[in-house]
């Protein structure tokens, strides 16, 4: 257990799974008194059965899987990984990258009861790589399980973690030359026993662990300070704490002030005074350029509701419908109407701006205006809506916007350039937020927008010379916009809204709209404008512009330009998500058909790499596969489908399926492609692929393959020499006619056997036969691992200008001991059933396994006794120690026997449900001649 936690770690970056004893030595600067490191942190709780139990918010944001998808899925295979891996003298950038499986990597590296922390790399639902660091515990009974917490470590290395001191936690941030300096920080575990001692904060800590009782959060919190807690390293001497920062709370407690501050449209047409007399002279107002803002559609809609619900002879309007005004005076500037004074004591009415105009596309002349000429201006005065200036200016930032957004199929990249060409050119601030659901699934969602819509932020971009911004939400998170805020009425109603200037009184809802409560004082009298981006008919989310009070506030005709830009960037964004959809599902098709972690099998040691010929497709024809046989052998089988692309993909993924139904009806290799061809037969005549199967068993030491036109494969005997099996080469699979022949090799413990497709070893313009002399030479070092040495023929054989895919198994045969193998035949009688429990009771006696020995004689009676009721000529039983007791019970009869519904069962059949109910595994297959059933037992701790 230990090599194995030692050979896992050193596959992962910057690791430091041991804490540091209590009583040790402190080094100057170590643990700073009072001062902890703020981060967001994810919680990933996985029980004792594998599933995830837990998954934080937090760990939506950064990972992008929903919580109610990932919650109660096995946690194998949710998050691919990248481990980096390089050799004595290489940098870590160039050396070679292959996926695993972040959370099966986390309990392999906590196998041995120890916690671990440090950083491994992992692609989340985007497709995009994270460096995250990690911190992981095994759990103990009661428990039981693994928790993780999880933190990107980009934003950390950037800008540095935010600081606590003393008692209040006050945040504080590294200094601006300090910035970029933390590329040397990664995760490490305090000493234990800091709880106790009262040098952290157990409060803010438990508040992150799993829903419970306050007895359970308090013992396993217990548990987690006697292993370690987390903390970050931020150079060899200096390690902080990490507390939990939550930038939601503030935002949550902010936002009970939301109903209040925005009311309803009664409520403010109930609250408003009179409007002013057309005699009345109006107050001064700031001139915008542009044209005088009339009554859009929204606010005639709220102006009739008020109106209707008004007692008869009322007299006033409602807010943000401005009353009549003379004509303007000047061409090009004009006077606003005067606002009706808020509740609050002012602040700008939210409009939804620049709405659609009417059929002849000119804006609507109310009956109170004065008549227009035939170009809508008045009667004998000319107003243009834009000066050659400004019209000329807006139509750069279009054609700029056509010609630097959009260029790549990246969502997440096409989102940023957006935010870039607006800032600072249009804006100080820009960011994209959209629909979640649109990112994660692959079909439009049939609802519209509404309050309980989540979006996640994609891009953001700001001015950082005009004010401070520290406490936005970070690309990824995940913000909710109800319709009350400006950002949910622009989402809701499709339509533009503008926020001339915001009010004090406000300040804090536009800044949670924002994403940061604590930006209420940054965005306080800032001019806002948010931008629906929708497209085909489909809203996909919304583009948020804030402008500092040195910049003239948006208006209508910024507005305008600018939900004609949203509506050429929508494009590109819902082009780049359709693309992604449909990489999507080429690499979900290729993922679930090519295995991600190798089977642990007694006996073998098994790693295997997978390139495609394309990087950017992930998708191919090669396919490799490693399947566990009774009597702990293992197939061993790679393959290559003829072509490349989706296509290829597909028929890969049918023969692979096809191959391990074979593979269980324990055929010989032959005689298993033979079936193998015919099914490909009636598949289609595009079905050809070449393919190698062979089957090792640890027992007996010996190896049979079998070949239908593949590469040959290459043995590697202990002393390190290679050797290329000469095995009959057959043909294709689908090509038909020509026969299969297997050959045995005997082969020695410590040899490793090395299968590869053609894209290993062919080199354009070449000769297969060098890359296989190479593979043959002293390429590979016996002793090391089989993980190792798939590196090393990598480095030595592959190139980034190969086009053609590449699927690499290597094995390593250990076998299995003979004092760990016990075999036995039996007679056709069932006397011998009585002997079978006497044989399991004294071998495992002899193993010194007498706790497992009363379960092991009732399973193995009840198994014998179904054998030798049906066999014909003999049965054998069949015990193997290895990492846990494998029990096999075997006779000449074909027939499956089959678990029977329990309301049937009667004097017998009761053996299968016992069996069921009492082992951790079993299982039943067809062999050469008759059948097998077979069941696991864990081996009890020492």
């Amino acid at each position: 257990m230990a090599a194995r936690r030692e050979q896992t770690e050193s596959m992962v970056a910057e690791s430091n799974s041991t804490p540091r004893p209590a009583d040790a030595e402190a080094v100057p600067g170590d643990h700073p008194t009072g001062v902890a490191a703020l981060v967001r942190l994810a919680l990933v709780l996985i029980d004792r059965a594998g599933r995830i139990a837990q998954w934080s918010r937090a760990a939506e944001e950064l990972f992008g899987h929903r919580a109610e998808v990932a919650h109660d899925r096995p946690a194998s295979g949710l998050l691919p990984a990248v481990e980096p891996l390089a050799a004595p003298g290489q940098a870590a950038g160039s050396a070679v990258r292959r996926r695993c499986d972040a959370l099966d990597t986390l309990a392999a590296l906590t196998a041995d009861g120890r916690p671990w922390a440090g950083q491994l790399a992992v692609i989340d639902r985007e497709e995009h790589l994270r460096d995250v660091l990690w911190w992981a515990w095994p759990l103990p009974d009661p428990f039981g399980g693994l928790l993780a917490l999880a933190a990107d470590a980009r934003p950390l290395r950037t800008a540095g973690p935010r600081l606590a001191l003393g008692e209040r936690l006050l945040p504080f941030a590294a200094t601006p030359p300090a910035r970029g300096g933390f590329h040397r920080l990664g995760a490490a575990l305090t000493p234990p026993g800091r709880l106790r001692a009262g040098l952290l904060s157990a409060d803010r800590l438990a508040g992150l662990l799993p829903a419970g009782s306050a007895a359970r959060r308090a013992l396993l919190l217990d548990v987690l300070d006697q292993a370690g807690l987390p903390a970050l390293r931020l150079d060899p001497a200096t390690v902080l704490p990490v507390l939990p920062a939550d930038p939601q709370t503030a935002a949550a407690h902010a936002a009970a002030g939301l109903g209040r501050r925005y009311p309803t449209a009664q409520q403010r047409a109930a609250r408003v005074g009179p409007p002013p007399q057309p005699e009345q002279s109006a107050p001064p107002a700031r001139t915008v350029r542009g044209r005088t803002p009339g009554p859009l559609p929204a606010q005639r809609e709220t102006a009739e509701r008020s109106a209707a619900a008004q007692p008869s002879g009322a007299v006033g309007a409602p807010a943000g419908v401005p009353p009549t005004t003379p004509a303007p005076t000047t061409p090009t500037t004009t006077t606003p109407p005067p606002t009706a004074p808020s509740p609050t004591g002012g602040g700008a009415a939210i409009e939804p701006a620049a709405a659609e105009p009417p059929a002849n596309g000119r804006p609507p002349r109310r009956s109170d205006q004065p008549p227009t000429g035939a170009e809508g201006a008045p009667s004998g005065r000319l107003s243009p809506f834009l000066t050659n200036g400004q019209a000329g200016e807006q139509l750069a930032l279009l054609n700029e916007v056509g010609g630097k957004v959009g260029t790549t199929l990246d969502l997440g990249f096409t989102a940023h350039e957006l935010c870039q060409v607006l800032v600072p050119r249009v804006a100080d601030f820009a960011c994209v937020d959209l629909v979640d659901g649109l990112i994660s699934d692959s079909e439009l969602p049939a609802a519209r927008p509404d309050d309980d819509t989540m979006l996640r932020r994609v891009a953001l971009v700001y001015n950082e010379t005009g004010g401070a911004w520290d406490h936005v939400l970070s690309e990824g998170s995940l913000v909710s916009m109800p319709r009350r805020t400006p950002p949910g009425m622009a989402l809701q109603l499709n339509q533009p809204v503008l926020v001339p200037v915001i009010s004090a009184d406000v300040a804090v809802d536009y800044a949670i709209a924002l994403g940061g409560a604590r930006l209420a004082q940054v965005v306080s009298g800032r001019s806002m404008l948010v931008v629906p981006l929708s497209a085909r008919g489909t809203v996909l989310g919304i583009l948020k512009l804030l402008r500092l009070p040195d910049r003239a506030p948006f208006d209508e005709s910024d507005a305008a330009t600018l939900k004609e830009l949203a509506v050429r960037a929508a494009l590109s964004l819902d082009n780049a998500r359709l693309h992604r959809a449909e990489a999507r599902v080429a690499t979900t098709l290729q993922r679930s058909m090519i295995p991600t972690r190798p089977p642990q099998i007694p006996g073998v040691q098994i790693a295997h790499r997978y390139l495609p010929g394309d990087p950017k497709a992930e998708v191919g024809g090669d396919w490799f596969d490693a399947i566990q046989l009774p009597g702990s052998r293992v197939a061993l089988v790679v393959g290559d489908v003829m072509g490349h692309g989706l296509h290829s993909a597909a028929a890969m993924g049918r023969f692979r399926t096809a191959m391990q139904t074979l593979a269980a009806l324990d055929l010989p290799p032959g005689q298993l492609l033979r079936h193998l061809d015919n099914l490909a037969h009636k598949l289609g005549d595009d079905h050809l692929a070449t393919c190698l199967y062979a089957v090792y068993d640890p027992i007996n030491r010996t190896c049979e393959l079998a070949s239908a036109g593949h590469v040959p494969p290459v043995l590697v005997h202990p002393d390190g020499s290679g050797e290329l099996l000469e095995i009959p080469a057959g043909a294709p699979i689908g090509v038909g006619g020509v026969p299969f022949v297997a050959k045995t090799i005997d082969v020695s413990d410590g040899s490793m056997l090395v299968l590869c497709t053609d894209g290993l070893v062919e080199v354009r313009g070449g000769d297969i036969g060098a890359g296989l002399a190479a593979l043959c030479g002293n390429l590979i070092d016996p002793r090391q691992s089989p993980e190792q040495a798939c590196d090393v023929v990598l480095k030595r054989l592959h190139s980034d200008d190969r086009k053609d895919d590449v699927a690499l198994l290597v094995a390593r045969f250990d076998g299995v001991a003979p004092s760990e193998v016990a075999t036995w035949d039996l007679r056709v009688d069932h006397r011998e059933v009585r002997r079978a429990r006497s044989l399991v009771r004294e071998q495992l006696a002899g193993w010194h396994l007498e706790a497992l020995s009363d379960i092991t004689e009732l399973l193995v009676s009840e198994l014998v006794t179904n054998a030798v009721r049906v066999a014909r000529d003999r049965v054998r039983l069949q015990l193997i120690r290895v990492d846990k007791l494998l029990v096999e019970v075997s006779d000449d009869n074909h027939n499956l026997p089959s678990l029977e519904p329990a309301e049937q069962l009667g004097e017998t059949g009761r053996g299968l449900t016992l069996v069921t109910k009492l082992a951790e595994r079993w299982g039943t297959a067809r062999k050469a001649v008759g059948k097998v059933v077979w069941f696991e037992l864990p081996l009890p701790h020492a």
